[in-house]
């Protein structure tokens, strides 16, 4: 009898389970940044595809398919910004891949409305129509446009952040052109002649801006793939996280707060919302800013459950950061965890609002009390999260983390002078 009593404690699924362990949140959130970068890069090698076939017979339909694979390599990679912040190998190279805003017309031709920069005298550059230029007194043959003439003399040309070269905005960029149309109705709207090679180029140097093109995603795909080799068994970030466990869980609350607060919440909300500046939007060729913005508010959720849904359904899962903080204080867990379903859900609204036909530039419009109050509704959620993201460090006894701020949001009046 005593046997039967003790096979059935056992067998009872009310028994504690064993705690989980740092080092396996880690190799949870390793694998995650793997699958998140290894579908980047897919997704990136796709678009190249895409773009190959645009440039070799240019067309309404190809151009459209280019643009719908660019549409889709930003869903996996904007749920890896998360990994930001906290982990220097990721914040070293992110600028090549995601920076913005940038000075588009460094790069092609722009409307006469552009005008010429005070702070940045390569604003209005134009290296697809200029084969030969200086820079910093130094002549610099553009005749041939490649990846190497890209990342290591136009990106961050002079040392001017806004001249962004490279990476997802500006493939962007090429395959919609200016969004002309302020905080009105519609994206850019770049025609398919652009690329035509010979009769037919609109816009002038079509073969250039094909090469552009052309080399500006091979840079993508090269620059994701250094990345996953980064996340891989051996790579170099997931040694450094898996290197010290608590600089380790450090790094994932670095990232999730930062991205939460000053870098989403601030920067890229707050800040064009108080402006009501459409260049202030994230993806501001296409009119894409609305899932951009959901997709990272998603990556922030998925690290601390531990869990990541790739594009084809299949999940990556494992021990979470929110176990090891629900051991230390169930209570904080709980409302970290409703917190982060708060502002997915809030930046859900502002997404199924888009999709329905109220782009997030013409939310930024002054005066547009429905879309003031759908972002900052996301803004508030974000904020909110953010203190509970900190509740966590202070239960996890963490010392010396320090989340990225934003003017918008701690020193608003600032951000008018």
């Amino acid at each position: 009898m005593k046997r039967l009593c003790l096979a059935a404690l056992l067998a009872s699924s009310a028994l504690p389970a064993f705690a989980v362990t740092e080092a396996e949140v880690l190799q949870t959130y390793a694998d995650i940044a793997l699958a998140g970068y290894t579908d980047s890069l897919t997704t990136a090698q796709a678009l190249q595809g895409a773009v190959q076939a645009l440039i070799a017979a240019p067309s309404d339909d190809t151009l459209n398919a280019a643009r719908a694979a660019w549409l889709a390599a930003r869903v996996p990679y904007q749920q890896t910004e998360v990994f930001r912040f906290g982990n220097p190998i990721v914040d070293d190279w992110e600028g090549r891949v995601n920076a913005w805003p940038l000075d588009e017309g460094l790069i092609d031709y722009v409307d006469a409305s552009y005008g010429q920069s005070e702070e940045n005298p390569l604003a209005v550059l134009n290296v697809i129509a200029t084969p030969k230029f200086t820079l910093s007194g130094t002549e610099i043959d553009a005749t041939h446009i490649t990846p190497a003439l890209i990342k290591g003399t136009l990106h961050e040309a002079d040392g001017i952040e806004a001249n962004v070269a490279s990476g997802y905005h500006a493939i962007e960029f090429l395959l919609w052109g200016q969004d002309l149309n302020g905080t009105g109705p519609g994206a850019g709207n770049r025609p398919a002649s652009d690329f035509v090679q010979g009769d037919g180029c609109s816009g002038g140097n079509c073969d250039r801006r094909a090469a552009y093109l052309q080399a500006s995603t091979d840079l993508l795909v090269a620059d994701l793939e250094e990345m996953v080799a980064n996340w891989a068994e051996n790579g170099a970030a997931r040694q450094a996280v898996m290197a010290d466990p608590a600089a380790g869980v450090q790094a994932m609350l670095t990232g999730m707060g930062s991205l939460s607060y000053g870098e989403q919440a601030g920067e890229r909300m707050k800040l064009g919302l108080m402006l009501n500046d459409p260049e202030e939007e994230h993806d501001c060729f296409s009119d894409n800013t609305h899932n951009s913005h959901y997709y990272d508010g998603l990556g922030i959720r998925n690290v601390y459950l531990g869990s990541y849904t790739r594009p084809d359904g299949s999940t990556v899962s494992g021990p979470s950061l929110s176990e090891l903080v629900a051991a230390k204080d169930g209570a904080v867990d709980t409302r970290l965890k409703a917190e982060l379903d708060a502002s997915v859900a809030a930046l859900a609204a502002l997404k199924a609002a888009a999709d329905e036909g109220l782009a997030y530039d013409q939310m930024l419009e002054a005066g547009n009390t429905t879309g003031e109050k759908l972002i900052l509704d996301a803004v508030n959620a974000l904020v909110t999260q953010t203190a509970s993201i900190e509740r966590a460090v202070t239960v996890l006894g963490l010392a010396g983390v320090a989340f990225e701020g934003s003017d918008s949001l701690d020193n608003p009046s600032a951000v008018f002078q």
